[in-house]
């Protein structure tokens, strides 16, 4: 499966606890990054200093469903039942 241009749901929905430029201790689960572009694009994407955990991720219909709305739903509910407490 290919990202669905202007999703962006793999910017909000998880939790991401490495650095990100300008966000030095990463963001929260629902959080929008700072380099999400109002077209929802990532403004990192090719750069050096994009976290590993966001090259790593691959599209799939398991986790991106078959919209944006159901991307974000999908990915919120895998960060909460990944998440230790």
């Amino acid at each position: 499966m290919l990202c669905r241009a202007g999703c962006g749901a793999c910017c909000i929905a998880p939790s991401i606890s490495s650095p990100i430029p300008g966000m030095p201790t990463g963001k929260a689960a629902g959080e929008r990054c700072l380099h999400l572009s109002a077209e929802n694009l990532c403004l990192l994407f090719g750069d050096p200093r994009r976290p590993a955990v966001c090259g790593a991720f691959d599209a799939d219909p398991e986790v991106c469903g078959d919209s944006r709305e159901e991307a974000i739903r999908l990915l919120g509910w895998l960060e909460q039942a990944t998440s230790v407490a």
